[in-house]
């Protein structure tokens, strides 16, 4: 392959791994591997002048997601050069003074305050474009939303959940999938919520790295002062040390004995100029400011053997490669386990059982596959599920190989199907958590959905069980009682039809007024005919009803359940043919679902993009940037807050 070729090809990879882990909050490359290409790609930039447009060298991020107004920061958010030599950190200080301080691994956000109030918070985001999530900083733990300083204070901070709190909720997630893999995914997710309430339950914190504006401070040109003025605001500051060239390396060294015990997630330390007027006649590179460098843990290695694949099997049919080696001694724990993710890493390692491997911690926390050194190639991808024994299959999704489990009938998949059925807007069965489930269906309690109101034919068995007793028996039967009264929408949406939410069983009740006879035997065309409904939900409803097994099961639940009878009001209702858009946050619904659904009621239908056919956006912030704010715009379609769209449409005082 030439090197034009490579540099393409490590552009394409860089900018998905960069998309998934700010945009999506997962990881399909591990940071190391991500490094490692990273450095690649620079090298060749460098050894051929040419940099590609697109390339994440001179590129920041990600694009933020459409959830929430978005907002273009005053000034950009660049990336940080980085090392992971003491040396080289030591000879960029030169004879100046430097700040050194944790690399916190959150999420960054840009707080404004104005006469002394908190007045604004936006993510990161790419760089140039955040989120603004005002009302979710509100409710970070150690946030101050009013301060001494009148004046504009614009500054920056790291969003973070410690590990403690991390592990906390972890633990209320019985369903192993279900799991936050890491704080910051936590975090990310937490931050970036619609719903406040939720930030609220997630103990964020907040702890400031950098003051961008505060006029009318003397700071005697000193960064160090700006974070004590910080301090004296009421703001938690990022942990830091004074330093210069002659204990520098002593710090670094210091910092890296903390981390072991730290429990702020950190994956570095960040070493800035003391001297403002100094730092900022550097200027700024494309992508780095030359004020500032990253300090990045240089992972410690260790070489072992690997013993076997464990392939396991979760309840998506999806099914995990897991490396077990010989234990190895890494920063401070006995390791012998790593995920390898899936099939695309596994082929790109060229495993074999016996191959000598090198492993390490991403982030000093999690065991990764760093090399592998033998490359024998030989590790044979299984073609049957390790739960089921039936058919194992590699998929392949934006070119990302997996292994799934073909069994529809699989116990792993059973776990999904009656978890659906439980949920809130399934049947709402609460004391039935995936863990539960999973022992239920081992007893052999559980086989088809209509089993779950017969529990009580296992009483003396549930009671004995782990985590249960009298009282959390009798808690469980009473929910499956009242379960037992339900509608038909809800009933549609808990039997798993591939393709089918709870809007679009809503909708296609809705259009049989119930008749579930009619729907269930309805063509494909019929069902597509209907606004919402295209041929592919349309089939996936047909086909799953072709199925006897399915129809069956449906008639079983029929004998088990009292469905509510709703009046489908004859004419035309009020929102009959007019469509609309939800964005942003609500003040007098309780959410957008919520707004949504009355919505619904009357005939009208909510979509989630703005097009020709949109009757109008309903969005209480009319200057946000957002895209659909933007699209809404362009094409002349009216901007209405919700206060407005319930005087003129649902024809109600706010």
């Amino acid at each position: 392959m030439d090197t034009m070729s490579r540099m393409k090809e490590l552009i394409a990879v860089l900018k998905e791994a960069s998309k998934a882990y700010y945009a999506e909050d997962r990881e399909i490359i591990s940071n190391f591997e991500y490094d490692k290409l990273y450095d690649e790609l620079e090298s060749l930039e460098k050894a051929t002048g040419v940099v590609l447009a697109g390339s994440p060298t001179v590129s920041v991020g990600y694009e933020a997601v459409d959830e929430l107004p978005k907002e273009r920061h005053e000034k950009p958010m660049l990336s940080l050069g980085k090392t992971k030599s003491r040396e080289e950190l030591r000879d960029w200080l030169l004879d100046k003074k430097g700040l050194l301080s944790w690399k916190l691994d959150g999420l960054t956000i840009v707080l404004t305050y104005r006469n002394g109030e908190l007045f604004k918070a936006v993510t990161r985001g790419n760089g140039e474009v955040g989120e603004v999530i005002t009302g979710n900083a509100r409710t970070f733990v150690n946030l101050p939303l009013s301060i001494p300083y009148q004046g504009e204070l614009i500054l920056r901070g790291e969003a973070i959940i410690t590990y403690e709190d991390f592990e906390k909720i972890n633990e209320k997630i019985e369903d192993v999938d279900a799991r936050y893999k890491n704080p910051r995914n936590l975090c990310s997710g937490s931050v970036r919520q619609l719903n406040n309430e939720i930030t609220a339950q997630r103990n964020v914190r907040f702890f400031a790295f950098s003051l961008v504006k505060a006029d009318g401070v003397d700071f005697e040109n000193s960064r160090q002062n700006q974070f004590l003025f910080l301090k004296d605001q009421g703001f938690e500051i990022v942990d830091y040390k004074l330093v210069d060239k002659d204990t520098v390396i002593s710090a670094v060294e210091e910092y890296e004995e903390r981390v072991k015990s730290y429990t702020v997630p950190s994956d570095g330390l960040v070493l800035t100029y003391d001297d403002i007027e100094y730092g900022q006649s550097l200027g700024t590179t494309a992508k780095f400011p030359r004020d500032s460098i990253a300090f990045k843990w240089a992972d410690e290695v260790a070489e072992t053997t690997l013993l076997e694949m464990e392939w396991s099997a979760s309840r998506t049919g999806l099914i995990n490669p897991v490396a077990i080696f010989e234990p190895v001694e890494l920063e401070g724990t006995t390791v012998s386990r790593a995920s390898v993710h899936n099939v695309s890493i596994v082929k790109a390692l060229k495993l074999g059982i016996g191959d000598r491997i090198t492993v390490y911690k991403a982030n000093m926390i999690i065991p990764q596959i760093a090399e592998n050194l033998t490359q024998s190639d030989t590790l044979e991808i299984p073609s049957v599920c390790p739960v089921c024994g039936g058919e194992a299959r590699i998929n392949q999704v934006n070119d990302v190989q997996s292994l799934y489990c073909m069994n529809p009938d699989c116990d792993a998949k059973k776990i999904k199907s009656f978890t659906l059925f439980v949920s809130r807007d399934a049947m709402n069965i609460d004391g039935l958590s995936e863990a539960t489930l999973e022992k239920f269906l081992a007893k052999g309690f559980l086989h088809r959905n209509a089993d779950l109101f017969h529990l009580d034919r296992f009483r003396d068995e549930i009671v004995q069980m782990e985590g249960f007793g009298e009282k959390s028996y009798q808690n469980l039967i009473a929910s499956i009682e009242k379960a037992r009264n339900t509608t038909l929408p809800r009933l549609i949406y808990s039997l798993g039809i591939p393709n089918i939410g709870i809007a679009n069983a809503k909708m296609i009740c809705r259009e049989y007024k119930n008749n579930l006879d009619k729907m269930i035997h309805a063509s494909v065309e019929e069902l597509s005919a209907m606004d919402g409904i295209g041929e592919v939900i349309a089939a996936a409803f047909r086909d799953f009803f072709a199925q006897e097994k399915n129809r069956e099961n449906l008639q079983a639940l029929l004998q088990e359940v009292s469905i509510e009878e709703e009046v489908f009001e004859e004419g035309e209702k009020s929102l009959s043919g007019k469509v609309f858009v939800i964005t942003g946050s609500l003040n007098h619904f309780e959410n957008r679902n919520a707004l949504k659904d009355e919505i619904e009621r009357l005939g009208g239908k909510v979509t989630g993009s703005v097009t020709g056919k949109t009757t109008c956006l309903i969005n209480n912030d009319f200057a946000s940037a957002s895209s659909k704010n933007k699209k809404a715009k362009e094409l002349q379609v009216p901007i209405v807050t919700e206060e407005d769209f319930m005087r003129e449409y649902l024809q109600m005082q706010p």
